[in-house]
């Protein structure tokens, strides 16, 4: 008894000291990596190297075996050594630490390794396990990581937080008719059987986000543009794309290098620069150190591309260049200032544009990338700062979006105006050599700048970046008796009726029959006095915000409606067309009246880029504000007008996006007759560049308008793609796509699971198939099982899918019924996760928006 008792005593002793010891832990070792873990961890911890191994097997289903070697140095020994693995336990094999075999502790997402298992100093951790799958991507001949923003854990054990920078020496052994690719070079390969084994070389240091391979079965290009040598890989099997596109992508990332080794007078800061391209990526392209990624159909255009298109190709791929000095070289600390490093890619990437195409007006390119994006987030109920506080970085995923890549470059170009040019750019080569191979965050940007610049930088940024929404803009003009302008104040006011004043400079055009007199406003308060403008002649209408530099909604002068498409300014043409458009969502014009102007602007528009304003814009009134009474009377005359302008004497450019307004609203028996015939090739428009995507393209809209020989239509198109991953693509959309409402049911029903949902950018096509404004009334039953979905779409998806999950079900309605199922939803589901509700609100804005202006109608 006495001995069992003593047995008892020391059992319980022991499980005290762990019950205190597993206390003390406890706040480190939550889910996720807690702000508090990240910031003890990096005083814990430097000089981090790993040596990782994975053996890929020819079956996607079978598991990844591999190794880490882990060397850091400890300096505090008075917390245990946590890594992060968000992966099952049993995917551990064992782990050591210096060398000496220890007891597997797996907890909440972590690897604990105990403080008596430690040293001061170097310490080596090394672990087999079983690679998680979640973001490696697999297909069946080819994987890709992507690890943004703290996925790295969900993959090899490791440190995933931005601050902790590491080397990385990697090992891949992979089919031997497999090529690879990932931030270092490859020093020695090795033939084992049906295996080829690759070992590279140490990387640059880099944080766990950045580190990535790819390998499967590519195509291989080299090409050195100019002193160094790049390498692509791709899958790209049409011959003209590859012809008319692979000299211009090694040339424009050279372009980008150029451009930005003089900017910020900093050499390009990496071992290489190697890119390759995926058909089923998930964004446009992610900036891995070494080794980018890219969506291959934003890099493979052919002869058929628009202005606009190669546009879009060549700012992706400076955009993601800009990532090098931009979040590669200078990383934030933490993930609340992951808009930095996108405000600065996006920022560079339309300077870098103006040289490239000179031709271009890049301050209407600038508008029109951003505005509309930047508008449709801030105005909705989900709307946020542009830097947001972040508790823990499993949340990380949910801060991007519009606020970080839209509004947050229409801030820096407004902070440029005020600093000037030469300040600004100083202060950014500063910040570049201060704190390359390192982390910074905002206030150690705001501090460099501010001692650039007169201007109070800490104020002025309180109100762009620490508070969300916008300003709406009044006016106040007074005319004396001879008709001059005695009086001209201007007035703002926040959208969210808060205190919140955006100082901002932007240009207003009085506009007389013979000339435009273009003056500039400089608003640092509630209200300003236009001096400038006292004693002029009373203008026939006034067009404000003339340049598109402003933010904001902006004083509707009724007289120029239909005079927006006579203005000779491109930027203003598409200022004006975007405000009016902002002015119908907030009430203070009705829908059918800016159709009217948007319809008038159709007809005579030559400049590709305005045009594509006035036709989204149209498109989205016609189908989400107009009653079917509404789209019946106007339908008719619209396809008729787009498609007798077709064959006039207008560019490629122009013909191209007229065509796809023409195709989304052409379901009337006329106009799909029409439709129908130039898929079949029957009629063919001069100067109308389409290509086999645009053919698939049409075939789906021929599908989704009930055309009789649809299942015909569908499976010549099925058959005629030549591209084997744009056929998988076809074939995961076919039942999207299918007659039958049944097929749709089970289409919808099989995203339940999440192994039908790998192929993100498929899945929001196919959602957005089913729940066509023509097919709601079938597809409305399925909005509140969309919603009760959306808690798992974000513990499992990529960072963008909630919210295209979300854009694509309850987000594509208008109706009362979607409204009142999404109220009924936040209803039932009190505490719904607050950043989720952002999204959803985001995504919904226009059905909000569309209650009221149908009751104003009504």
């Amino acid at each position: 008894m006495k001995i069992l008792y003593t047995s008892f005593c020391f059992l319980m002793i022991i499980a005290i000291g762990f019950s205190q010891s597993k206390l003390k832990e406890s706040v480190l070792v939550e889910n996720g990596v807690s702000e508090q873990l990240a910031q003890f961890r990096k005083k814990q911890i430097s000089d981090v190297q790993y040596v990782l191994s994975f053996e890929i097997p020819n079956q996607k289903n079978e598991n990844i075996k591999s190794d880490l070697t882990l060397n850091l140095n400890l300096s505090d020994l008075s917390q245990p050594l946590i890594l992060d693995f968000k992966e099952k336990t049993q995917n551990i094999q064992s782990v050591s630490a210096n060398a000496k075999n220890i007891a597997i502790v797996h907890q909440n997402g972590h690897i604990v390794i105990p403080i008596q298992n430690l040293i001061s100093g170097k310490n080596t951790i090394s672990i087999t396990f079983i690679a998680g799958n979640l973001s490696l991507n697999r297909n069946d001949d080819f994987l890709y990581t992507l690890l943004v923003p703290d996925r790295a854990s969900t993959l090899f054990p490791c440190l995933d937080q931005p601050d902790i920078k590491a080397t990385y020496k990697l090992s891949l052994s992979v089919p031997k008719d497999w090529s690879v690719l990932a931030g270092a070079d490859v020093k020695e390969k090795v033939e084992k059987g049906d295996f080829t084994s690759y070992i590279f070389g140490e990387s640059d240091k880099m944080s766990t986000y950045l580190f990535s391979f790819v390998a499967g079965k590519f195509k291989s290009t080299k090409q050195k543009p100019a002193n160094m040598e790049m390498t692509m890989l791709y899958r790209e099997n049409n011959p003209e794309k590859i012809k008319v596109s692979t000299d211009t992508i090694f040339n424009l990332h050279q372009q980008s290098l150029d451009f930005l080794e003089k900017y910020t007078n900093y050499k390009f800061p990496f071992q290489k620069l190697d890119f390759a391209s995926i058909p089923v990526f998930q964004y446009g392209g992610m900036e891995h150190v070494g080794a980018i990624q890219y969506r291959e159909s934003s890099l493979f255009l052919d002869n058929s591309a628009t202005d606009s298109e190669k546009l879009n190709r060549a700012k992706l791929i400076a955009h993601e260049t800009s990532h090098m000095w931009f979040g590669d070289l200078v990383t934030m600390k933490w993930f609340d200032d992951v808009w930095m490093k996108e405000v600065f890619a996006n920022f560079m990437a339309d300077k870098i544009m103006n040289p490239i195409f000179p031709k271009v007006n890049h301050n209407l390119q600038f508008f029109t990338a951003h505005y509309p994006s930047a508008f449709a987030e801030d105005r909705s109920l989900g709307t946020h700062p542009i830097r947001q506080h972040l508790a823990n970085l499993k949340d990380a995923g949910s801060l991007y979006g519009a606020m970080i890549y839209n509004k947050a470059p229409i801030m820096m170009r407004q902070l440029e105006a005020s600093m000037g040019k030469e300040a600004f750019q100083k202060g950014i080569q500063k910040y570049i050599h201060k704190y390359a191979n390192d982390n910074a965050d905002w206030n150690n940007l705001v501090e460099i700048l501010d001692a650039e610049t007169p201007l109070d930088m800490k104020k002025w940024s309180e109100v762009w970046v620490n508070q969300s929404g916008r300003a709406i803009f009044s006016d106040n003009i007074e005319y004396d008796a001879q008709n001059k302008i005695k009086n001209f104040e201007i007035r703002q006011q926040a959208e969210d009726k808060s205190n919140n004043v955006w100082p901002q400079i932007f240009q207003i055009g009085l506009v007389y029959s013979n000339e435009v007199k273009v003056l500039t406003a400089n608003i640092i308060d509630k209200s300003l006095v236009l001096k400038e403008a006292i004693g002029l002649k009373k203008p026939l209408f006034i067009i404000y915000n003339y340049n598109g530099f402003g933010y904001g909604v902006f004083p509707l002068d009724g007289n120029y409606l239909n005079a927006i498409s006579s203005l000779k300014d491109e930027a203003a043409r598409a200022s004006a067309y975007s405000n009016l458009y902002e002015n119908t969502l907030i009430g203070n014009i009705s829908p059918e009246k800016a159709f009217d102007s948007f319809f008038k602007g159709i007809q005579t528009e030559e400049n590709e880029l305005v045009l594509r304003i006035a036709s989204n814009n149209l498109n989205t009134i016609y189908w989400r504000f107009f009653t079917e009474k509404q789209q019946n009377k106007v339908q008719k005359q619209l396809t008729y007008t787009l498609f007798t302008r077709l064959p006039a004497n207008l560019s490629a450019n122009i013909k191209k996006t007229l065509f796809g307004l023409f195709s989304s609203i052409a379901y009337s028996d006329s106009a799909k007759a029409k439709l129908y015939q130039i898929w079949n090739k029957e009629i063919v428009i001069p100067n109308l560049k389409l290509n086999e995507d645009d053919f698939t393209n049409i075939a789906m809209n021929l599908a989704i308008f009930k055309h009789e020989k649809a299942d015909e239509i569908l499976e010549k198109t099925r058959t005629t793609i030549t591209n084997p991953d744009k056929q998988k693509r076809f074939e995961f959309l076919l039942p999207s796509l299918s007659k039958d409402e049944s097929v749709r049911n089970a289409f919808i029903e099989s995203l339940k699971d999440d192994a039908n949902r790998e192929k993100e950018s498929w899945v929001s096509v196919g959602l957005a198939n089913v729940n066509h404004p023509l097919r709601q009334e079938s597809a409305q039953k399925y909005i509140r099982f969309s919603l009760d979905l959306v808690d798992e779409i974000q513990r499992t998806g990529d960072i963008f899918f909630p919210k295209d999950w979300l854009d694509n079900t309850v987000g594509k309605y208008s109706s009362k019924y979607a409204f009142d199922e999404v109220q009924r939803f936040l209803k039932e589901n009190p505490n719904f996760s607050p950043i989720l509700k952002r999204k959803l609100f985001m995504a919904t804005d226009l059905l909000y928006k569309a209650q009221n202006i149908k009751k104003e109608t009504e």
